[in-house]
């Protein structure tokens, strides 16, 4: 199911990454949550929710990096 705030974000996002971070996992993982509806677009036996978290963590991944002391940091 879409996420309509960041408040409704899994713990793990919302206890680990920046607020900028979290805004880019929700509006990626409610995109590819439109976007692969169809079981035909996604890969092997993935089920909608479990390709729109790795698509959101993908997003993130693009931006932020997990720093020296691990927490989340933007890149440069």
């Amino acid at each position: 199911m879409p996420y309509k705030n960041l408040s409704d974000l899994p713990d793990s996002v919302r206890d680990n990454l920046p607020k900028h971070a979290q805004e880019i996992y929700q509006a990626a993982f409610n995109s590819a949550w439109d976007e692969y509806a169809d079981p035909s677009e996604r890969r092997g036996d993935a089920d909608r929710e479990e390709t729109a978290h790795k698509v959101a963590w993908s997003a993130v991944k693009n931006k932020y990096e997990k720093g020296d002391n691990g927490r989340w940091v933007q890149k440069e």
